[in-house]
């Protein structure tokens, strides 16, 4: 499937391939019907659930794929890759598995609990070095190891054997499926994923439409797309890790651009909310990266009406530290928290008319910082409010002002919002 000359497609019997090499050591995910997010949408929606594979995520997938198809003297000098996430993982059982080598570069903060669940699958084959303060750092010294020691740098997007790995889903939906698919909802980090998928649908199934999905902080394939070629983005927001990159696979991009029917960003306080909705009403945890696909279903709820539509659930590995973090940005996407700085008069009971006076029955103080006196009439306050309803701020704002308690308001002010909060 070579559309152009010294450009990579994949093959679909190099797909099958793959399919049948990873068998043994990948799941056959559920596709599971979705009720909720059914009747929600008033269409047929199902989840292809990665996130029940051993490593919670697809990414064993590419990584098996990739090193069992290492020869002799590859194996024997061992791999290498960085990553402070679902592809160290896979890598980690793929060396286990397979019996070789394998050096895992992670970042020196990676979250201890994702270091231990890299060292649980690989154990003895597996040695982790801890490097840098980002990615970036541990991804050189990964580079710099095999140089110096002829090893084989495992890519976790940017390489024909992981897409091909990773496009073995596709085949799996493919098969799964009784009726024709309308759409698929993928999400995109460096583009392995998508990449593998979309050429798959565009053989087997070329009137499904594949929609890719990007943070709304990271959007370097969208991005990329539409500059007409492979683009690296000067700062990105990092929240959704497992989906933000600064630059997309060069090999990616070239398939991505030709075959995706679509591409969105979805804002960080949306996935968020989908994390919890998903937790509370489904009892489905999902990474932020992995409840990508689901967000954007919002934002196509005309298009996707009367239709059957799948989303890839990519993956679980969410840290429970961040729950807080979690249900912060969800309330800020819902305009349901507010920050405000508040002017107290300097005189006794203006707390309390404060909360009596001027908050609704419903309103609820989440935040309360204050500073000393900066004069004799006032005092301020960083206050966070809660509302039950998102209606409920202009009435509370206008209260504030009418008894000069207003000071500004913080949430359209980002700097400041989060030099203060």
């Amino acid at each position: 499937m070579n559309k152009e000359k010294n450009t990579y497609f994949p093959e679909i019997e190099d797909i099958k391939r793959a399919a049948e090499n990873i068998k043994k050591v990948s799941e056959v995910t559920p596709l599971g019907y979705s009720l909720r997010y059914s009747k929600q949408f008033q269409s047929n929606i199902f989840f292809k659930r990665e996130d029940l594979q051993q490593v919670r995520s697809y990414k064993i997938r590419g990584a098996y794929n990739k090193i069992s198809s290492l020869n002799t003297s590859q194996s024997s000098c061992g791999v290498v890759c960085a990553s402070a996430g679902n592809h160290a993982q896979g890598v980690a059982l793929s060396c286990k598995l397979l019996e070789i080598k394998g050096t895992i570069y992670m970042p020196a903060p990676t979250p201890n609990q994702k270091v231990e669940q890299v060292k649980m699958f690989g154990e003895d084959y597996i040695d982790i070095k801890l490097e840098g303060d980002t990615f970036d750092d541990a991804y050189h010294a990964a580079m710099i190891e095999c140089s110096e020691l002829g090893k084989t740098f495992i890519h976790p997007f940017n390489d024909e054997k992981v897409i091909e790995g990773q496009a073995t889903i596709g085949l799996e939906i493919i098969q799964q499926s009784d009726i024709p698919i309308d759409y698929v909802f993928i999400a995109i980090g460096g583009g392995g994923l998508a990449a593998g998928l979309s050429t798959v649908f565009k053989i087997l199934s070329p009137n499904t439409k594949i929609i890719g999905v990007e943070p709304e902080g990271a959007p370097s394939m969208k991005t990329s797309i539409q500059n007409n070629k492979n683009t690296t983005l000067t700062t990105i927001e990092k929240f959704i890790d497992g989906a933000a990159v600064k630059r997309v696979g060069d090999l990616n991009f070239e398939i991505c651009k030709e075959n995706l029917d679509g591409i969105i960003t979805v804002p960080e306080g949306k996935v968020c909310e989908t994390i919890l909705e998903l937790y509370n009403k489904d009892a489905i945890v999902v990474e932020p990266a992995g409840a990508l696909s689901i967000s954007a279903l919002d934002f196509y709820k005309d298009e996707i009406k009367g239709k059957h539509v799948v989303c890839v659930v990519s993956g679980s590995n969410n840290d429970i530290t961040r729950t807080p973090e979690i249900k912060e940005r969800a309330l800020l996407y819902a305009n349901l928290k507010h920050y405000f700085i508040i002017n107290f008069p300097q005189r006794a009971g203006a707390l309390k008319e404060f909360v009596v006076d001027i908050l609704g029955e419903n309103d609820d103080i989440t935040y309360f910082q204050y500073a000393k006196k900066t004069n004799r009439e006032n005092g301020s306050a960083v206050v966070g409010v809660q509302l039950k309803s998102a209606s409920d701020l202009k009435p509370l704002i206008d209260k504030m002002k009418h008894h000069k308690f207003f000071g500004d308001y913080l949430n359209d002010k980002p700097d400041l919002f989060q030099f203060l909060v």
